[in-house]
């Protein structure tokens, strides 16, 4: 989606300038240039973040429309706004995407199901909620345990967990697997001691609106480059399944039971800030 509005806009912003000096019918020409070329403008900013930035995408399709209504044919002008009724394919997508993720956070991901799941306990007996009510608490969920993002994500809170805790914020895992395959994984990373809960029927994971992913956020291509990245490069490798393949992570900042601060990832190769989630004053 950021690819398609980045090159959205691009295209805009060039078909605008065209039109600004285009041959044709004076009011038509400046004003369709200068409104494709705003909207250009909108669509590179609304890339940073598609789904936060939805209204572009439906503002792009109604002003598509508007402006084919208003073209004619046999205008000198016509070809490029006509050229520009491809892109409503992916501004459609990124509504479909958009309301897909708020139905799929409204159907689970309400704070009395959240508050309920937080009654897991860790391996030490005590609940997550308990732990919440201690200190300020960051959950993280896994992917399965053989993925190559499972490890890098183990590997980046090996390395923020000192600045992580010297806020104040303790760190909980939630995994798919045993306790025991859990505890050998960590182990590699010297997380072997962070509280964990084992959720191999993944209601945790249903509770706080983490769904399973589609092949295009599993294996995309920049998801291929950034596998290949942290299994080859960064020398994190790769392993058996252990779990639902398809399971997207996400990071919470739980405190009192409350969510303070989420993070979904939109793809499995996704790699959060997890020091800059744990800050409070961020």
């Amino acid at each position: 989606m950021k690819i398609a509005l980045t090159l959205g806009g691009l295209a805009y912003l060039s078909g605008g300038g065209w039109l600004l000096y285009a041959p044709g019918p004076p009011p038509l020409c400046p004003v369709a240039g200068m409104t494709a070329a705003l909207f250009g403008l909108g669509c590179l900013i609304a890339a940073r973040d598609p789904l936060k930035h939805w209204p572009i995408a439906l503002l792009g399709i109604c002003g598509q429309a508007a402006m084919t209504l208003a073209a004619r044919p046999d205008a000198p002008d016509h070809w490029p706004i006509f050229a520009a009724d491809l892109w409503v394919i992916p501004f459609a997508l990124v509504l479909r995407a958009t309301w897909k993720e708020h139905v799929g956070r409204e159907r689970v991901a309400s704070p009395e199901i959240q508050r309920l799941a937080l009654r897991a306990r860790t391996q030490f007996g005590v609940s997550l909620d308990e732990l919440s009510k201690l200190s300020p608490l960051l959950l993280v969920f896994l992917r399965h345990n053989g993925c190559m993002f499972c490890r890098e994500a183990l590997s980046d809170l090996q390395r923020q967990r000192h600045a992580i805790e010297a806020q104040g914020v303790r760190i909980a895992l939630v995994h798919q697997g045993s306790d025991a395959q859990a505890r050998s994984l960590l182990a590699n990373y010297g997380l072997d001691d962070l509280p964990r809960v084992s959720d191999p029927e993944r209601y945790l994971y249903r509770a706080f609106g983490l769904g399973r992913g589609d092949l295009l956020k599993l294996a995309g291509p920049t998801v291929w480059w950034r596998g290949f990245q942290a299994a080859v490069l960064e020398g994190h490798g790769f392993g058996r399944v252990v779990g639902d393949a398809f399971q997207m992570p996400g990071v919470f900042l739980i405190f009192h039971g409350e969510v303070l601060r989420s993070y979904r990832h939109q793809t499995a190769a996704d790699r959060p800030d997890y020091l800059r989630l744990a800050t409070l004053e961020a």
